[in-house]
């Protein structure tokens, strides 16, 4: 259960009704309402029918709960929620917080940058990981294809992943685009499929709607996230705690996942060696076939 987020000098519309309105309505419209009181991060992302679905209703019953405190309807319920947190800070804000925090030399961004990935490799080498690792590569080494999800910087991480799963004779496919492009790549999902998921708290719709293709497919899901409370960690079957720094606004390093992935796509190439030896040789053949001056057959 996620806690409600309080912030200053934002009245609680929400809660005011839920409160004083609640306690006047059946024990089936209680249910949905209390569920979304506590968890209306999660909500913002949700539709009816996956509200009634965790309370155990209908999507009718989550319409009238709605309507009962005086919303016009799901999606008025969700602006207000949404004015209830703070503002997603901007990468740029990001940036300007962490560089307004160091001092003018080169030796504080050094410092900042190599203790961050300190910290974030102390956590990566814990036995709780070094756990969690084993198992996520065991559900590598039997996947027939591994799907990379990660959108804006983690794309480009994504890309870089499958490029080195493909070397390794493990097919691989990036999940990396936004709306229409995403829904294409995920056309290419089947069963017997690895979804790993790049993701922090933010329950996103592109990530949302992965994880649910993947669920109707019966993938298992390999999670990298330094928000073990999310809901990507709730549906994951395991889950790597990976340290981006990024508190207190500062900007968020993503080193530490392209650490992270290496350490899973090295883990499979050793354990499937014979496969990868067969791929590289294949691949370096491929490759001398493609250097200028070499005759075509």
């Amino acid at each position: 259960m996620l806690p409600v987020k309080k912030t200053k000098n934002r009245v609680d519309i929400y809660g005011e009704r839920f409160r004083t309105r609640a306690h006047q309505l059946s024990p089936g419209l209680q249910t949905v309402l209390q569920y979304i009181n506590e968890n209306r991060e999660v909500v913002l992302e949700c539709t009816a029918m996956e509200i009634a679905a965790a309370t155990k209703t209908s999507d009718a019953t989550v319409v009238r709960a709605v309507q009962a405190l005086g919303f016009a309807g799901l999606r008025d319920l969700k602006k207000i929620l949404s004015q209830w947190f703070d503002p997603v800070m901007t990468s740029t804000e990001k940036m300007c917080t962490t560089v307004s925090e160091l001092t003018s030399d080169v030796d504080s961004s050094i410092d900042f940058v190599l203790e961050g990935h300190r910290h974030a490799c102390d956590v990566l080498s814990a036995p709780h990981n070094r756990v969690a690792f084993s198992q996520a590569v065991s559900l590598l080494l039997e996947a027939r294809q591994v799907a990379i999800f990660g959108i804006n910087a983690s794309g480009i991480l994504a890309d870089y992943t499958v490029r080195l799963f493909n070397r390794i004779g493990q097919p691989a496919i990036s999940l990396n685009r936004l709306g229409i492009g995403l829904a294409e790549q995920l056309l290419a999902l089947q069963r017997g499929d690895v979804l790993v998921m790049m993701t922090q708290k933010s329950a996103h719709r592109e990530g949302m709607t992965t994880l649910r293709e993947a669920k109707r497919l019966g993938l298992p899901v390999i999670l990298l996230t330094n928000a073990m409370d999310s809901r990507f960690s709730q549906e994951a079957n395991v889950t790597l705690n990976v340290p981006r720094g990024g508190e207190n606004g500062r900007l968020p390093l993503h080193g530490t996942v392209l650490v992270c992935l290496e350490m899973l796509v090295l883990s499979v190439a050793s354990l499937a060696s014979q496969r990868t030896m067969k791929s590289m040789k294949r691949l370096q053949e491929l490759h001398k076939g493609l250097k200028s001056g070499t005759k075509r057959p």
